[in-house]
């Protein structure tokens, strides 16, 4: 796979199979401090009085009392938003910028097949596997083989109420994986009537397209004792084609920063080294082939036989301008996936008595994704002097074996991914009153995620048997293995992923037997000229490549809270508490096709069958002390804290607490914080996982153009690294050789390490609440966060082994350690990445959040909602006493200083109008750690990608009190990505028009 952008700092993502690279916008959000009171009670908000439960406790406290940071956004914010993809409105939000979008799992941004089309939650930039996804309070299963990533597609769209953002470590109340905090999603509850939604979108380009429509059903009985509610939604969005947004403005792919040609080699300190290019092509390399036939390594003729036009060639980079070549901006494939999903929910709950309530929901969810991405490719093969199209091509100039220096094989078809996914949750459950003050709750929580994901990919001993074409002897072609006596496939490539069989000295060539086929079923393929290949070859040559995942979770759960108002009282009022006990057990399975475990592929990489397992046995406690209340200077004093002790089958036992505290000397001023203690358990992946085949891109450290990029101690341990091997380090140049890990992926191996033990946070937070009675409507909230990780597990990318490699105080270290280099070149020939406890991850920075409700007289109301973020830090350390990888600013990280969120929205009579705005600061286009080493990696008007702004407009009518029709656009102005960039700090999308109706039928 070619690459299109520099890779991410996978640190702060998923692992490296979905690693991402592109921001897509979304519309207005809205970030509430509490939810609103006047909304029915959800599963884990019983009202009792004038106390509720909210996100982050088990307790029952006043609303205005809660000690945690949390910001609420209600159904009617989400629905505002014209969004349909619940993802890509929550990545709007300050706390949830790094997210995982459709269109980070797109294209050529895909990593495994199995998770195209994902969306997954990334809260602080700390990864989604930090990440803790609740519905009602209980986990849910995972979307992600080996990970505790959900899947966000498959949580109901119109059965939400509200969804709260928590942020801090909430292991003491919830378990291990919530270090950065808790996203959950609060379900409607005793809902009656029947509703529809429908809604249809479109960009103003007439492509990106969705439909969405949702019904609803439920009905209360019993004299309200009992309800049951039925809900169905379905949604689909059409693909978007990369080759759909070429010359759209300035961005990426058509633009593409490369070495500034009057300074490519970075000598004069006083010129930018990387400047935007346009009309770029990959050099050496045609759809229809660049064949040399007197082996001097430059290309003579194309595949049909033309003079090769090599075009300009751009120094140090693997592009020409102008020529013959392949345009590299049709080659990335999607920018959003197409998709497809089902969600179904039933939800039932009886109440026997006060004293028992039984309740019980189910869930199933399918969603199918499928997406286009690059092309296959061939680079420097051998084709033999007798191949029967090469002298039908080429006739008299043959004069020997020829070099297939490049083929971009189009006309084999485009890649695909695709990911059928069907996940099935449910929950049983009894609650109730225990007297006057004691509750009781028990539950079971089962699901499961099964995945079926294919891509085509072509059988590596078909492929070189099939290329190698010779006479028949009677006029027509055959494969050289189908002739008598024929029993090695023989071939020769320059790079080691396309080569079949082991090398043979004595001829000079690869040789390797046939195993997926017999001699004689060969059908020859023609790689001569581009549609030269028949669908018979192809059909031999390609197979579907089926992988299969599955994932259950089982959670038991038991709690009780109460207060000791019937025996004990302080001044502000009984202390609240809160005892229980959780059971669960989590298991992955991951089945690769047999082609890919016996490692016969050439597009993919071997892959090898994997299970882990693992079970928790806990118990939590949890108080809250209300030391005053209601009295002159102390309108509300308390503090509180929890704890829970886990014992782990696979790391052992961990203790969590957590301890927080709240004081409003009046009612219109309340301080807050809290302090805690957390943890996350290695995850099934980190653990189990099997060493398998995976192909990355490295871009070199120690290549004349990064050597001083890094670290202080890069250019002296790269200088050690390349003289160790007789390299010169001052004319070691992998970006300008096309055949380098740099241009052309490397097979390596990831894998799992079960010597992992757990990360652990201590976080605390900080705040303020303003309710000013004198400003009636008005409520501000500042909280400062502080959260950091250490013995974090962190497994890096191929690119990042090798950063980590040379900008350590030395390299003898982990990283180096799992790492080699090609004796005779010096490239990366070999990696290994794998978890470990050796990093440790800093973040912090202040939150404000805003609301303002106001009706002056006659003129309706107007609410203005308003969610900032100010970054303060955002720091990696990857070893100890490594030098810290400071990522705040950084686009790769999606850190910038300041980002946020308003809307404004005025309802008058029957109308509704909505604007809102979507910002985040500008980013370095580059590392810190780049531009601090070489200030002028780029000119100062490139340093920096523009800031984002986008504008959404939505107008609601309500036709009558049970039809509302509402349409809108989100990137009102069409806001488009920056110079060279595809997807950032806006989705290429543009202007996006929609419409839609909600109706109450009864």
């Amino acid at each position: 796979m070619r690459s299109l952008l520099a890779s991410r700092k996978a640190g702060f993502r998923l692992a490296a199979s979905f690693t991402a690279i592109a921001l897509a916008g979304a519309a207005p959000a809205f970030a509430q401090e509490t939810p609103p009171q006047e909304e029915a009670p959800a599963a884990d908000q019983v009202d009792s009085g004038d106390t509720v439960i909210i996100t982050g406790s088990r307790i029952q406290r006043p609303e205005f009392a809660t000690p945690n940071p949390i910001q609420a956004y209600d159904a009617e914010t989400i629905e505002q938003s014209g969004e349909t993809n619940l993802t890509q409105f929550l990545s709007n939000s300050p706390a949830l910028l790094g997210s995982s979008l459709s269109s980070d799992n797109a294209g050529s941004n895909a990593g495994a097949a199995s998770t195209v089309g994902g969306n997954y939650l990334d809260l602080r930039n700390l990864g989604t596997n930090r990440t803790l996804v609740l519905v009602d309070g209980r986990r849910h299963v995972a979307g992600v083989p080996g990970s505790a990533a959900v899947d966000i597609n498959t949580i109901p769209l119109d059965l939400i109420q509200r969804v709260d953002v928590l942020t801090g470590g909430a292991s003491a109340v919830y378990g291990a994986d919530g270090v950065s905090g808790v996203v959950n999603f609060i379900m409607k509850r005793d809902f009656e009537g029947l509703r529809l939604r429908g809604q249809a979108g479109i960009s103003e380009r007439g492509d990106a397209g969705n439909r969405y429509i949702g019904v609803t059903a439920g009905k209360n009985f019993a004299e309200g004792r009992g309800n049951v509610t039925l809900a169905y939604e379905y949604s689909k969005d059409d693909r978007l084609s990369q080759l759909q947004r070429l010359n759209y403005g300035r961005s990426g792919p058509t633009y593409r920063f490369v070495a500034n040609q009057d300074d490519p080699f970075d000598a004069d300190p006083n010129t930018p080294d990387y400047l935007p290019l346009v009309g770029l092509r990959w050099a050496d390399t045609s759809p229809g082939g660049a064949f040399d036939l007197d082996y001097d390594f430059v290309p003579d003729f194309t595949g049909e036989g033309k003079v090769y036009d090599p075009g300009t060639y751009v120094q140090n980079e693997p592009f020409t301008i102008g020529g013959d070549s392949t345009l590299q901006e049709i080659y990335f494939g999607d920018t959003n996936p197409e998709s497809e999903r089902h969600v179904a929910n039933l939800l039932a709950s009886f109440e026997v008595s006060p004293a028992l309530r039984l309740f019980a929901q189910g869930k199933y969810a399918r969603s199918k994704a499928s997406t286009l991405s690059q092309p296959v490719y061939d680079l420097y093969v051998q084709i033999y002097g007798d191949n029967a199209y090469l002298n039908q091509r080429f006739g008299s100039a043959v004069v020997g074996d020829a070099l297939l220096l490049g083929r971009d094989h189009l006309d084999f078809g485009i890649r695909r991914a695709k990911a059928d996914r069907e996940t099935i949750r449910s929950v049983i459950g009894a609650d109730g009153k225990i007297g006057g003050n004691l509750s009781y709750e028990l539950s079971y929580t089962y699901g499961q995620t099964k995945t079926e994901a294919s891509s085509q990919s072509r059988v590596r001993d078909r492929y070189y048997a099939a290329i190698d074409a010779v006479s028949d002897g009677a006029g027509g072609v055959t494969c050289r293995i189908n002739r008598p006596g024929e029993t090695l496939i023989k071939n020769f490539g320059y790079i080691a992923t396309q080569q079949y069989g082991t090398f043979n000295p004595v001829t000079g060539n690869y040789e390797g037997a046939a195993v997926t086929f017999r001699p004689g079923e060969c059908v020859p393929l023609n790689i001569f000229g581009s549609g030269s290949p028949s669908q018979a070859a192809l059909d031999f040559v390609f197979v579907d490549d089926l992988e299969r995942v599955n994932i259950r979770q089982h959670v038991v759960s038991g709690s009780i809270r109460g207060d000791t108002g019937s025996f004990f009282k302080l001044p502000g009022g009984p202390i609240a508490f809160a005892v229980g006990a959780e059971y669960r057990s989590e298991s992955t399975e991951f089945d690769p096709s047999d082609w890919t475990e016996a490692g016969l592929l050439l597009d993919s990489s071997q892959a090898f069958h994997d299970s882990g397992k693992f079970d928790v046995k806990e118990v939590f406690g949890e108080v809250d002390v209300p030391i005053l209340r209601d009295l002159p200077f102390a309108h509300i004093l308390s503090i509180g804290g929890a704890v829970r002790f886990s014992d782990y089958s696979t790391i052992g036992n961990t203790t969590t607490w957590s301890v927080n505290g709240v004081y409003s000397p009046v009612r219109d001023i309340t301080f807050r914080g809290t302090l805690g203690q957390a943890v996350r358990a290695p995850n099934l992946g980190e653990l189990f996982s099997a060493p398998s085949g995976t192909y990355q891109f490295i871009p070199d450290p120690c290549g004349i153009d990064r050597i001083t990029d890094g670290t202080a101690t890069r250019q002296a341990n790269c200088n050690a690294v390349l003289g160790a091997l007789g390299i010169d380090p001052t004319t070691f140049d992998p970006a300008g050789d096309a055949i380098s890990p740099e241009n052309t992926s490397l097979l390596g191996r990831a894998g799992g390490n079960r010597e992992l033990q757990e990360e652990s946070a201590r976080t605390w937070t900080a705040g303020v609440v303003l309710r000013p009675r004198f400003i009636p409507g008005l409520q501000i909230a500042a909280d400062w966060y502080d959260i950091r990780i250490r013995q974090a597990i962190n497994t890096p990318s191929a690119q990042e082994l090798a950063e980590l490699c040379v900008d350590q105080p030395t390299i003898d270290n982990v990283y180096c350690a799992n790492l080699s280099r090609d004796p005779t070149t010096g490239y990366i020939s070999n990696f290994l990445v794998q978890p470990a406890n050796v990093a440790s991850f800093d973040t912090e920075g202040l939150d404000v959040v805003m609301n303002y409700r106001v009706t002056p007289g006659s003129f309706g109301t107007f609410n203005l909602r308003v969610a900032a973020n100010y970054l303060h830090k955002l720091q990696f350390v990857p070893t100890p006493g490594a030098e810290v990888d400071d990522d705040r600013l950084e686009s790769g990280a999606r850190a910038p200083k300041f980002s946020g969120t308003a809307d404004l929205t005025w309802t008058y009579d029957n109308f509704s109008l909505n604007y809102g705005i979507n910002y985040f600061s500008k980013t370095l286009r580059y590392s810190r750690e780049q531009v601090e080493a070489d200030p002028d990696i780029t000119s100062a008007e490139f340093m920096y990608i523009k800031p984002r702004w986008e504008h959404q407009l939505q107008l609601s009518v309500n036709a009558g009190e049970n039809f509302t029709f509402y349409a809108g656009a989100n990137n009102l102005f069409d806001s488009k990505p920056d110079w060279g960039l595809p997807n950032y700090p806006v989705s290429s999308v543009g202007r996006y028009l929609y419409a839609g109706f909600k109706a109450k039928v009864f």
